[in-house]
């Protein structure tokens, strides 16, 4: 599992008060025998008719060098 970016407890805030529901933190992916992780899994109840949103959000840094 990868290390957290200095920006994720931000990020997850940020999501948490703009009204998504954090699913996963980390969220892990598997396909054909790799596990691949995003940092954040969260959905978000759009409107009811058209039922839920999901989105994995991955956070980096970039740094000028």
């Amino acid at each position: 599992m990868p290390a957290r970016d200095i920006y994720h407890n931000e990020v997850r805030n940020a999501l948490i008060k703009d009204g998504w529901n954090i699913t996963d933190d980390p969220y892990t992916l598997e396909y054909k025998g790799l596990r691949l992780y995003a940092d954040l899994g969260a959905e978000k109840l759009l409107v009811a008719e058209r039922g839920q949103q999901t989105i994995a959000v991955e956070i980096k840094r970039l740094v000028a060098k």
